[in-house]
């Protein structure tokens, strides 16, 4: 548990460098990350039972190629489709915040190093250049936390049409 503590204190480190604002851009990360694994959860334990279960009710049904049963298919697809989709918006929001947030810390950051400056005057190089770190922070940050989320939503994305796709060839037409 040692190790535990020191990447606590790591963490409490980084977050602290950062400034304030660096704990929204966890916020943001955390939401994001909430949404994709509550997807990840849903492709590979929830929806295989749902897609076999309404698969099973379409081979079950006596009437499958008249006009009616071809809307009752599209309209099923469309529903579980519309299932599958649920939350990528959200998902693609976070992505997009990520490094909104994080420029928002370099620019609050920045300012406060103008204020020191102005405060202690422009002779201390020291002071602006730590200064500048911090601030720039947050704005890797929010850019390590967009790409992750960009590389995973794109894969959720591809998995979902491939699922959909999936359970629509499986509900033939007869």
């Amino acid at each position: 548990m040692r190790w535990f503590s020191e990447l606590w204190e790591f963490v409490l480190a980084f977050m602290d460098a950062g400034g304030p604002v660096l704990w929204l851009v966890a916020l943001v990360l955390f939401v994001m990350w909430s949404f994709i694994i509550e997807r990840i959860w849903y492709f590979y334990f929830v929806y295989p039972r749902e897609a076999r279960l309404l698969i099973a009710k379409w081979d079950a049904r006596d009437d499958t190629l008249s006009w009616r049963a071809h809307r009752i298919r599209e309209a099923w697809i469309s529903q579980y489709s519309q299932r599958l989709q649920k939350g990528m918006p959200i998902i693609k929001t976070m992505v997009a915040l990520c490094p909104l947030v994080g420029l928002l810390g370099t620019v609050t950051g920045m300012i406060n190093v103008f204020e020191g400056m102005a405060a202690q005057g422009p002779g201390s190089a020291r002071v602006m250049a730590n200064g500048i770190f911090s601030a720039t922070i947050p704005t890797m940050a929010g850019m390590v936390a967009a790409l992750s989320g960009l590389f995973v939503s794109a894969r959720l994305e591809q998995t979902a049409e491939h699922k959909a796709h999936h359970l629509a060839d499986n509900m033939p037409h007869h």
